[in-house]
């Protein structure tokens, strides 16, 4: 375990970045961890909020000798990001983006996810270069650490390339523009010996012809080994030449606080297709004909990688059906900005398609929902093979490159190596036109020392690359894994050129130290993780990081990741004997894992092997409830309706009276019994809404059962309701709705199963599906829910009764009401909050189709995601929703629109509190534009 920081440290630390120095074993033990498999305890973690702030901090590690790590995303494979001194989390302040000349160019702080770059540049059809698999939640920092590339930028479009300039903080603390006219004179002045060293070292490699075919022969490949000193022979100035050698320096050289890229367009015409061969030699003897084809891309998975493929909620009944023997396949892609230029292209094709010995006939598809379904696959292809690991294994990622030529025998050689060294079910994929190869062993690192095999296999797989041509890493970056071997790749020579750069950069070595250059030729099989068998819910987390970008509390306290981590430390600890350490990680817990969790499951859709860590929460909300809670909500549910009616009557006292006074009395009783069981009542919440009753019809269409959250709380603006407007808008399009005799006591179950209240759920599961069969005619009509958590809840609710279909009331209109209306009031602009469960749902196409035909411009704003409200918790946690919106809101804010939407009364409160901007259900806002 790591040593306590002195208090002289302490003080310094919190002197460099007030209010941004975390202790607690919780925080640096939750941060220790990232996608690799190396695991390091940091002493402390410091979150610095600006490049005055990192300035400071580097001039104290120079000044003291303190080593640092800078970390942001956490999804490096390498070990590139983990340490026993210093972890920089970067991720939680460096979040700016600005779009420049019509998205030709973007300046990008390095928290900011690669996603999110995209998604900006998408209106200008422009993307940033390097699209590397983990795009959903990898930052901008670690793309420019690790010279980022991916699937289809090959080198010409990687980070090396598109990037125009940097805004470094230097170990000096100088913070350096690059791309300011003066940067070059300003890095003479501020650091002269950084400046002439640069300017010797490139005069050095220049003159030396052995160093210049190296670098040559190096980077016509993917390669991210060692220093960028092909940047050399590129470039020419000093400010330049340091530009692009702390580009893929792993954060050894400098920290960059901001990126400038020239963008790439984003094509939006593509043909897509899986070309299946018998065998994964037949699939590399293709590799020439369809490298000269021209595509986009050729992604290869080997057999073992279909097999995973198969078990892909994504994939198609032609790959799922397929039988894998020794197959292999390539997942081909044409891109191009015009159809008829995509026409063409596949065109010429075609014929080198119908020349194939493949398995089945090719088939290109140009339709959006394929293409997604197969660049879903093989992006999430890394953490759905290592998901499927034994429990307890560590998964390990390996990328290597060699000439296109050498990849058949590569991968012959390398199902040798996996078969002597024993690695049985490994799995190679990757990026076939780059010749780049991933490949995937699970090993069980008992102590957290390697075995001999591993070691072993680890030498044979550097003899087998470089005897090549090839390089022992082409994406990844170096970090651990390969330090040893940088000097056995590039050479004495080129090595020192190494050597020296960090010398000249870093001369105080405090920057990552053992990553990327190492004298310790044991440094890669030193740290490494173990997995201990935790929780079946859990137990197959790669800690990829995925779910991160996703989650509302990621911001407040912790991430699934973490929240998984920390239950791994838990058992660590007690396993090892320390069980200080594990009661207090246990405390924090109950707060940082569990009470602020929103059980949203939003980590789900992210996660490539479909974890959802609200399945986790809630069993541990089970197990700490007494006995006393599951009674009286059971009782709750018993008599719901007066229950529900009850807690309406409790808002509209409380919106009687001075508000000073049940905020005080929530206040008190929450200090006394516990902010996780009294909500904290403020003068915003609404007053209590009406009870729901029930609408016989003669031959109804549909089953409609209202929400208690339309009982609980009072529409927006004293509106009329979701309820109220979408029976109006059925009555307009001739649509009968039956709402049931027995509706107040009927609920969709969410209150308790978010909570772990299992005996007040069965009392639902008990009474809801039998009196739905009925209304329903046995199945014969829908039942329509008129919020989207209720949907979702419904739906897992009547999951074991049958033929009984839910049917989400937006999408109901979208089919089945909207084409029998006319819209006579357009709004010129409208902001739309979609909600988690309308995600998980799917519902996102409905929710704009309404959207778009009552609003000229629907704007789903940056920054969106899960409000964090998630039915109680931002009443018992208004610190989560705070936490949650405040990306969102600060886009809401930013401009004014004509109307705000959402489709769940609490989240329509939520969105309300943080922007103060009247949110209406999205149906309440067609019920106006149809009067």
């Amino acid at each position: 375990m790591t040593s306590e920081m002195s208090g002289a440290a302490l003080a310094g630390l919190q002197a460099a970045v007030p209010g941004g120095v975390l202790t607690r074993s919780a925080d640096r033990l939750r941060l220790a961890h990232d996608a690799s498999h190396y695991l390091l305890h940091p002493s402390a973690v410091v979150t610095p909020a600006d490049a005055e702030q990192v300035a400071a901090l580097l001039r104290l590690s120079r000044r003291t000798g303190t080593p640092l790590t800078f970390r942001s995303g956490g999804t490096s494979l390498s070990g590139q990001a983990v340490t026993d001194q210093l972890l920089v989390d970067t991720r939680r302040h460096f979040r700016e983006l600005e779009v420049l000349d019509e998205g030709r160019r973007v300046r990008v702080q390095p928290g900011v996810v690669l996603r999110q770059v995209n998604n900006r540049l998408a209106p200008y059809g422009r993307r940033l270069g390097p699209d590397p698999a983990s795009e959903s939640a990898c930052t901008v920092g670690g793309v420019v650490a690790n010279n980022s590339s991916g699937m289809t930028c090959g080198t010409e479009f990687n980070t090396y390339r598109t990037l125009e300039s940097l805004l470094l903080v230097l170990p000096s603390g100088t913070v350096l523009d690059t791309g300011a006219p003066d940067a070059d004179a300003r890095l003479r002045a501020t650091d002269p010996q950084l400046h002439a060293g640069l300017l010797r070292l490139r005069d050095r490699v220049r003159g030396n012809p052995d160093s210049v075919r190296r670098v040559s022969a190096q980077y016509a490949m993917k390669n991210t080994m060692g220093y960028g000193v092909n940047a050399f022979l590129d470039h020419d100035a000093p400010a330049d030449l340091l530009t692009r050698l702390v580009v893929g320096s792993e954060g050894t050289l400098a920290f960059v606080a901001g990126a400038t890229f020239r963008t790439v367009p984003a094509h939006r015409h593509v043909a897509t297709g899986l070309l299946v061969f018998d065998t994964l030699a037949a699939a590399m003897a293709a590799m020439p004909a369809l490298v000269a084809a021209g595509p986009a891309a050729i992604e290869l998975l080997d057999a073992a990688a279909l097999r995973v493929a198969q078990l892909d909620p994504k994939a198609d009944a032609t790959l799922r059906g397929l039988a894998v023997r020794e197959h292999a396949a390539l997942l081909v892609e044409w891109q191009e900005s015009d159809p008829e230029a995509l026409a063409a292209r596949v065109a010429a094709a075609r014929p080198v398609l119908a020349e194939l010995p493949l398995t089945a006939p090719a088939r290109l598809s140009g339709e959006a929902a394929a293409r997604a379904a197969l660049w879903h696959i093989r992006k999430g292809l890394y953490a759905a093979v290592a998901g499927a690991r034994p429990s307890g294994t560590t998964a390990l990622l390996e990328d290597i490159a060699v000439p296109v030529d050498a990849l058949a025998d590569t991968c012959a050689a390398l199902a040798g190596l996996f078969a002597r060294h024993r690695y049985e079910q490994s799995v190679i994929f990757g990026h076939a036109k780059d010749g780049n190869l991933h490949f995937m062993l699970n090993e069980r690192f008992a102590g957290g020392e390697a075995p001999a095999r591993y070691a072993d296999f680890t030498e044979e797989l550097v003899d087998l690359v470089l005897g090549h041509g090839g390089t022992l890493k082409a994406e990844h970056g170096t970090g651990r894994v390969m330090a040893p071997y940088v000097r056995r790749q590039f050479g004495d020579e080129l090595y020192a050129v190494m050597r020296e750069l960090k010398t000249l950069c870093d001369p105080g070595g405090v920057l990552n130290p053992g990553v990327l250059l190492s004298d310790d030729p044991d440094v890669h099989i030193r740290h490494l993780k173990t997995v201990p068998t935790v929780e079946a819910e859990v137990d197959r987390c790669v800690e990829c990081g995925y779910c991160e970008p996703v989650c509302p509390s990621r911001d407040l306290t912790t991430t699934p990741r973490q929240r998984i981590v920390l239950r791994r430390e838990i058992a660590a600890a007690r396993a090892a004997g320390d069980l200080a350490l594990a009661r207090e990680l246990e405390d924090a817990y109950g707060y940082d894992g569990v009470d602020t969790c929103a059980v949203d499951g939003m980590c789900a859709t992210a996660c490539p092997v479909l974890i959802n860590t609200g399945d986790l929460v809630k069993r541990l909300r089970t197990e700490r409830t007494g006995r006393a809670a599951q009674a009286g909500w059971r009782g709750a549910a018993n008599r719901w309706g007066a229950a529900n009616r009850g807690m309406a009557r409790g808002l509209n006292l409380a919106g009687a009276v001075p508000p000073a006074l049940p905020e005080a009395a929530t206040r008190a009783a929450r200090a006394v019994l516990g902010a996780d069981r009294i909500p904290q009542w403020r003068r915003d919440l609404p007053r209590g809404g009406e009870a729901r009753r029930p609408h016989p019809v003669d031959e109804p269409d549909a089953v409609f059962v209202p929400s208690c959250l339309g009982t609980l709380f009072a529409p927006a603006e004293a509106g009329p309701g979701v309820a109220t407007a979408l029976l109006t808008l059925a009555e307009r399009a001739g649509i009968r709705l039956l709402v049931p005799d027995g509706v107040t006591s009927m609920c969709c179950g969410t209150p308790w199963s978010s909570k772990g209240l299992t005996a007040g759920y069965q009392t639902m599961r008990d009474r809801v599906p039998p009196a739905l069969r009925t209304a329903s005619r046995d199945g014969a009509l829908p039942v329509v829910s008129d919020a989207a958590s209720c949907t979702e809840g419904f739906t897992k609710l009547l999951a074991d009764a049958g033929e009984l279909r839910v049917v989400d009331a937006v999408a109901y209109a979208a089919t089945e009401l909207l084409p029998r209306l006319t819209v006579r009031r357009r709004l010129g602009s409208l902001a739309l909050h979609p909600t988690c469960s309308s995600t998980r749902l799917g519902l996102d196409e409905a929710l704009l189709t309404v959207a778009r035909a009552i609003a000229d411009e629907v704007v789903v704003p940056d920054g969106w995601q899960c409000c964090g409200f998630a039915g109680d918790r931002g009443l018992l946690h208004p610190e989560l929703t705070a936490a949650a919106t405040r990306d969102e809101a600060h886009a809401v804010s930013a401009r004014p629109f004509d109307g705000y939407a959402s489709v769940n009364r609490t989240c329509e409160i939520g969105m309300a509190r943080a922007t103060g901007q009247p949110y209406r259900h999205l149906l309440e806002l067609l019920a106006d534009a149809t009067a």
